[in-house]
């Protein structure tokens, strides 16, 4: 038992040993590791590099009177020289901050205001290290279109294809608001006579869907909304049928048409929540005396005149009946 207890301590003594080595062993590495580490990383920022940073302007100062038709604001891509320290804190510590732009000072009487690549630069300078230089503007203009309040009420169309699921159709598609302000100078006033919706595509419907809806936009005009909701109801179609009665038409005085039969059934299909709402008398069956005279015949030609909104494919079960014309 000693002689195993022995060999027991011995072996916890080395494997302390080593673990105690290893560890000093690998604090050392890792020392060395970080501290070439900032050493390569101090070399590599103070080289110069060339890199791209976002710059934003902001267009300020716009009087009340002027309604702008683009944007306010704009991202320009800068290509920027400049030791690495710098471009580091152009691109991750917030250095470069938004360029006001003054409406009045750049703004002309054709309802442009543009600021040339030349100023563009002058001003984005200014948010700069003395030791940075710019290689490269994209776009290499700023430019910013305006009117002086002159205002059209249009209405709205949308694009696109919407598909109701089988046995379905919609009740109602609605867009809200229908028409909206649009905002230009008055010769794109004069040739818009309506703004479109982006696309949209929605296929195998069956319930209510309700969702906004981009405008399409127009360059130089602005919207006001510049989004409109899309409300689209769906409903289960039913077929359906009803006896309705013969009217003839044309009738001169002192005569009367007789149709058998009096009644002809008249099919379609129409939405399960709309059916409640109609009846027989909501269409309409005629026959024509004129065509009658006109072309006599055995049979009388009977014509699905009037149909009531929300019914598909309504249709006549018969087409001609037998008839007799009386004198009063």
């Amino acid at each position: 038992m000693d002689g195993r207890a022995s060999v027991h301590n011995i072996w916890v003594s080395i494997r302390s040993f080593l673990l105690v080595f290893l560890n000093r062993e690998f604090l050392i590495f890792l020392f060395f590791l970080l501290l070439s580490g900032t050493f390569w990383l101090l070399l590599t920022l103070n080289e110069s590099y060339e890199n791209d940073v976002k710059v934003t302007f902001k267009l300020v100062n716009i009087p009340k009177n002027i309604v702008l038709t683009s944007d306010t604001t704009t991202d320009i891509e800068v290509t920027v020289r400049d030791k690495g320290y710098s471009l580091f804190t152009y691109k991750y510590a917030n250095k470069i901050q938004p360029v006001k732009i003054d409406f009045k000072t750049y703004a002309r009487q054709n309802g442009v205001g543009t600021v040339s690549s030349a100023e563009l630069k002058r001003l984005i300078y200014t948010q700069l290290y003395s030791s940075s230089r710019i290689i490269n503007v994209k776009p290499d203009k700023f430019e910013f279109l305006f009117n002086q309040g002159l205002c059209k009420r249009v209405p709205v169309r949308l694009i696109g294809k919407i598909v109701p699921g089988q046995s379905y159709y919609f009740s109602k598609v609605k867009l809200v608001p229908d028409s909206i302000d649009i905002y230009a100078n008055k010769g794109m006033l004069d040739s818009i006579k309506c703004v479109y919706t982006q696309p949209v595509r929605l296929v195998n419907i069956t319930d209510t869907v309700v969702k906004e809806v981009m405008l399409k936009k127009t360059k130089g005009v602005k919207y006001i909304p510049e989004r409109v909701k899309l409300n689209v109801m769906t409903d289960i179609l039913t077929e359906e049928s009803f006896e309705v009665p013969i009217v003839a038409i044309n009738m001169p005085e002192g005569k009367k048409l007789r149709t058998f039969p009096s009644k002809v059934k008249v099919k379609f299909y129409v939405g399960v929540s709309m059916f409640r709402f109609i009846n027989a008398e909501s269409f309409k069956v005629v026959a024509d005396y004129n065509e009658l005279v006109a072309a006599p015949s055995d049979k009388c030609n009977i014509y699905l005149r009037s149909v009531p909104t929300g019914v598909r494919n309504a249709r006549l079960e018969i087409k001609q009946v037998d008839y007799l014309i009386e004198e009063q």
